[in-house]
C-alpha cells in the first residue's frame, strides 16, 4: 500500500460509483494501472465490497435504537446461538461484543418506537438475555462509512509522492 492507493481508498469511500477513468486522473494514473490496483485491494480485502447508502427517512426507519445486552451464559455456544438469532434480524445494523459491563450492543434502526417494541418482544423470545437497555438515540450528528485513512500503514518504498 502507498500513498496512491490512499488516494484512491479516500475518493472510492467518498463516491464508489466513480469511473475508473476519472479515478485515475484524480489520482495521477492511467486507467489500467489505477484499475489493477482496484481489482488488488480487492483480492486482498482492503475493500470489502462497494454498496448505495440510503437515506433512512426515505425507506422508513429513521430511529435509531442503541440496545445494550447483559447475559449471564458466557459460553462459545451461547455466542454462536445469539450471533445466528441477531442475523436474522434485519433491523439490526450493527452488532459488537464488548468489553466492561455491557456484553454486547447493538444498533437497531426501525420506523417507530411500536416497531422497536415488536422487534424486542421477537429478540427476547428467540434467546434468554439477563438484560436489555435500549437507548433511542434523539438527533444524529455525525455519521458516516468512511474509514480515517491516516492511520493506514505506507511502503515507503513503493510510494511515489508525499
Amino acid at each position: 500500500m502507498d500513498r496512491l492507493d490512499r488516494k484512491i481508498l479516500r475518493l472510492l469511500q467518498e463516491d464508489s460509483t466513480l469511473a475508473v477513468a476519472d479515478l485515475a486522473k484524480k489520482v495521477g494514473l492511467s486507467t489500467t494501472p489505477c484499475w489493477r490496483r482496484i481489482q488488488k485491494m480487492e483480492e486482498e480485502g482492503v475493500i470489502r465490497r462497494r454498496v448505495a447508502l440510503l437515506d433512512p427517512v426515505k425507506v422508513n426507519t429513521k430511529v435509531t435504537v442503541f440496545v445494550s445486552v447483559r447475559t449471564n451464559s458466557h459460553s462459545m455456544e451461547w455466542l454462536r446461538r445469539f450471533s445466528e438469532v441477531v442475523a436474522d434480524f434485519p433491523e439490526v445494523v450493527e452488532f459488537y461484543r464488548m468489553s466492561g459491563d455491557v456484553d454486547y450492543l447493538l444498533r437497531v434502526v426501525v420506523p417507530d418506537i411500536a416497531a422497536y417494541d415488536a422487534f424486542y418482544k421477537r429478540l427476547i423470545a428467540k434467546i434468554e438475555i439477563r438484560d436489555v437497555s435500549s437507548a433511542f438515540a434523539m438527533e444524529q450528528i455525525k455519521y458516516t462509512t468512511q474509514l480515517p485513512l491516516d492511520y493506514m500503514v505506507i511502503d515507503q518504498a513503493k510510494s511515489s509522492e508525499d
